[in-house]
């Protein structure tokens, strides 16, 4: 009677993660390397009167806009999210704008290609959406996580609608650079961009996907709770970029989605008074610097240079298995993922460690890594270029 795609989506977990459940479950103390949410982090600021202040002041409209809240999406602009407030559409959770994206881009059976790290946190969206997801590989160069263009594009068949990408990705570190959007826009496909982590930089980023004014259409999509630091406010962003004409025709068509589905309107008339509020999202980036020369200090090169995101990335000798590795440090208590668990860098043995954690349980856990392995810096190798021999972007 009902639809198979609208039955939950359950995939079965790696053995790492059910380890990692079943000693949760014993109630055993360990040091979480795991967080990936900004708000998770330890010792934030508490910016709770400050909060309390902007829902408190809020007033939201009788008859919420199709487009969202014209105050937020201005508020938005004015951030550098994108270029005009038209551009922008305000809706729920990423989560949910994903799979309304998916349903108006690509009918059941089309195909998207996605990031192989980011394809686990989209099945469920596509899933529901009827589509199927087609990763496609990102490996290391010794700079930073790139894709292989000429892979790319023996991926792409008949029922490819649109190509999918994160700037920066999990657990990969790499923002979308030029040189990347260059090479995906030259598919002349719809471009979406997972950008909910985006101001977790550790470098100076590179311009947001969602201002690009040329080329195909592009679709950033951001978070509230992710960008601010703040759990729990259910709102999310996209901004269009690229072929304007293709731009409005989506945002017609999210339109008739969006007005039903929309983000509370007391959290969208707030926005803007949150956005004002910056002690959370310093402290996240301080932290996540810090980390990361602190893992780098520890791991000299077998630490992946990371531009932002919130994990440090671990590269181990071929000859290790960094399942047994994480393994070994669960058991002295410590929750460091293997790379496997994202489909991360396939056949080869990586680590990552939350960036997110407090400074001393960072330090102890790349000093554990550094114990238990015998691995040697890689060699220096020159990064790809982009184009038809291999484009970059984030994983």
């Amino acid at each position: 009677m009902l639809s198979e795609r609208s039955a939950p989506f359950v995939e079965e977990p790696d053995a790492w993660s059910s380890a990692l459940a079943a000693r949760r479950a014993r109630g055993e103390l360990l040091i979480d390397l795991t967080l990936e949410h900004p708000a998770r982090a330890p010792s934030l600021p508490d910016d709770d009167d400050a909060i309390r202040a902007a829902f408190a002041a809020a007033r939201p409209p009788h008859a919420p806009a199709p487009r969202g809240a014209l105050a937020a999406r201005e508020a938005l602009v004015a951030r550098g999210f994108a270029r005009h407030p038209d551009r922008v559409l305000i809706g729920p959770t990423p989560s949910a704008s994903f799979a309304h994206l998916f349903s108006v881009l690509a009918d059941p059976g089309d195909e998207l290609l996605v990031p192989a790290p980011l394809r686990g946190a989209l099945a469920h969206a596509a899933h529901l959406a009827g589509v199927a997801l087609v990763p496609y590989a990102v490996r290391y160069d010794d700079e930073r996580w790139t894709f292989d263009a000429a892979e790319l594009f023996e991926a792409i068949s008949s029922r490819t609608r649109a190509l999918v990408a994160a700037s920066p990705g999990v657990p990969a570190g790499s923002h979308l650079d030029a040189d990347a959007l260059d090479a995906l826009a030259s598919f002349e496909l719809p471009l979406i961009v997972d950008e909910r982590l985006f101001d977790c930089s550790i470098a100076p980023a590179h311009d947001r996907a969602g201002a690009r004014e040329d080329g195909p259409l592009v679709v950033s999509l951001g978070d509230a709770s992710a960008h601010l630091a703040i759990d729990g406010l259910a709102l999310g962003w996209l901004t269009l970029g690229g072929d304007a004409r293709a731009g409005e025709q989506l945002a017609a068509r999210l339109e008739h989605v969006l007005v039903d589905h929309p983000s509370p309107s007391i959290t969208q008339d707030a926005l803007p008074a949150l956005l004002a509020l910056d002690a959370r999202r310093r402290a996240v980036g301080e932290r996540l610097a810090e980390n990361h020369a602190r893992v780098r200090e520890t791991l000299g090169a077998l630490a992946a240079r990371a531009e932002g995101g919130v994990f440090a990335t671990v590269r181990l000798d071929p000859d290790r298995s960094a399942e047994a590795l994480a393994r070994s440090l669960l058991e002295a208590g410590l929750a460091v993922p293997p790379c496997s668990r994202w489909e991360l860098a396939e056949g080869e043995p990586w680590l990552a460690l939350s960036l997110l954690a407090a400074p001393a349980d960072v330090t102890r856990a790349a000093a554990a890594i550094a114990e238990r392995s015998t691995t040697t810096p890689p060699p220096t190798q020159t990064s790809s270029s982009s184009g038809a021999g291999g484009g970059r972007i984030a994983a």
